[in-house]
């Protein structure tokens, strides 16, 4: 399909100018022009589809660094709790009863509502099961993503075995539409052998079906806690003399294709050590807030030149897929906690939630700005609402007054997935009723472990 976006408020990012009363032409999934409306309208014939942007930013669509898709399920279930009673207690007993079917039904719910909110792409880490999962769960709602399992040192040959399965049957899969990651779960679950053994068989998967271009890389919680470091030298018997960035280093397990989230708990010699590595940082400062594990001191990182990208986490934990809310926060509470308005803008904002989102997942060739020869994953955002008028400030008014029900239409690889708030891929309705009924299954489950 050929598509002309015209009209609209183009903002392409990565250092280009924003272009008023501007144009976006797609050709098949690719866009291959960005110029002013009368131009391109020119250029592209009758083959070309067109959408009206008149009224409407056109942006990249926004990269969600760190999700666990499938916990849609449990939205509400467990809050107000403190992080590893919330886990131990209430997230883990219940997570053991799911299976594969509710796997996806949360995933497809949580790929919707990203969708309805202008993500394009989601990097997530869960369980997975050949059966039924979460790449289904995106490619059947037309959503790019980084799909993961998740590693624990109590299931080694099950995990060794799904991680196989994984990159197999879906790594590049759907056009390009669905990449894979290894996940281990946290330097406090899966022991220093298992994390060497891990990374080892992803380098053997990345030979065998990734390439440079498209890797399989690596998705893992690092420092979401104060209590962390001395979690992991209680459980396995050790003793740290510095932060668990220089900890994971010492195992030979960092590298440019990974992805840490939360990194609340840095030590000093960790910038140093991520810098050199090139390690990756999704922020979540939205589920770190609210579960009171602390502040990730991103401006410190984003002084060092180290790449922040930033992700909503669990709908458990944040309870919510909006990126708009996540860039708004981040902007917010850094400012806040450092008295400094000057801190982390609007226009950086943005960055870290679109072309930084696409470098932490080693994904910066093909999207998360629009440009000539990238993919066409693109959100358009109507600007016909009280909180934008009136506008001074598009990017600002994108950070601090939008929300993810404004954006109107969402274009990913090229094909209109949402149009006019009506998804094309997918039937809400029944993707609700569905989640709803699996919920119902899950709790009749674990009412009968009760008694």
């Amino acid at each position: 399909m050929n598509i002309l976006i015209h009209s609209g408020t183009i903002l392409p990012l990565n250092d280009r100018p924003l272009i008023r009363d501007g144009a976006v032409a797609i050709e098949d999934n690719t866009i291959i022009a960005v110029e002013k409306t009368d131009d391109l309208k020119r250029k592209c014939g009758r083959s070309f589809e067109k959408i009206d942007a008149k009224d409407c930013i056109v942006m990249p669509g926004l990269v969600n660094t760190h999700q666990h898709a499938s916990m849609s399920l449990l939205r509400g279930y467990a809050d107000d709790l403190p992080l590893q009673e919330w886990l131990e207690k209430r997230i883990w007993p219940i997570e053991a009863k799911m299976a594969p079917h509710d796997i996806y039904a949360g995933a497809l719910l949580t790929a919707a509502e990203s969708i309805m909110s202008g993500t394009t792409t989601v990097n997530t880490m869960y369980h997975y099961f050949p059966e039924e999962n979460e790449a289904k769960a995106f490619a059947d709602a037309g959503l790019r993503g980084v799909i993961g399992h998740v590693c624990f040192s109590w299931r080694k040959k099950e995990d060794k075995e799904a991680l196989k399965k994984l990159a197999r049957e879906w790594h590049r899969q759907k056009n390009g539409l669905i990449r894979v990651s290894v996940d281990p779960h946290s330097p406090y679950t899966v022991d220093p052998e298992y994390m060497k053994d891990l990374e080892a068989t992803r380098k053997e998967l990345n030979q065998k079906y990734g390439s440079t271009a498209d890797p399989i890389i690596t998705h893992i919680h690092v420092a979401e806690t104060r209590g962390e470091k001395s979690k992991v030298q209680k459980t396995f018997q050790l003793r740290l003399k510095n932060g668990l960035m220089e900890y994971l280093d010492s195992l030979g397990v960092l590298h440019e294709n990974v992805i840490a989230a939360h990194c609340v708990a840095l030590e000093d010699r960790d910038f140093t050590v991520m810098k050199r590595r090139k390690v990756k940082i999704s922020h979540n400062p939205i589920s770190n807030l609210k579960l009171a594990s602390g502040i990730s001191p991103i401006t410190t990182m984003i002084e060092k030149g180290i790449t922040v990208s930033l992700g909503t986490d669990s709908p458990c934990s944040n309870n919510s897929a909006d990126m708009f809310e996540v860039m708004k926060t981040t902007a917010l509470l850094h400012k806040g906690v450092n008295n400094n308005p000057t801190l982390v803008p609007a226009s950086r904002v943005l960055e870290l939630a679109t072309i930084e989102g696409a470098k932490a997942l080693s994904w910066e060739k093909d999207i998360g700005s629009i440009e000539i020869g990238k993919k066409a994953d693109l959100a358009i955002i109507d600007l016909k609402k009280p909180h934008f008028c009136p506008i001074h400030n598009e990017i600002s008014h994108l950070v601090y007054a939008a929300k993810g029900s404004d954006v109107k239409t969402v274009i990913i690889d090229g094909k209109i997935v949402m149009e006019n708030r009506e998804l094309v891929t997918v039937k809400i309705d029944s993707v609700m009723e569905m989640a709803e009924k699996a919920k119902n299954t899950l709790l009749e489950k674990i009412d009968a472990n009760i008694k």
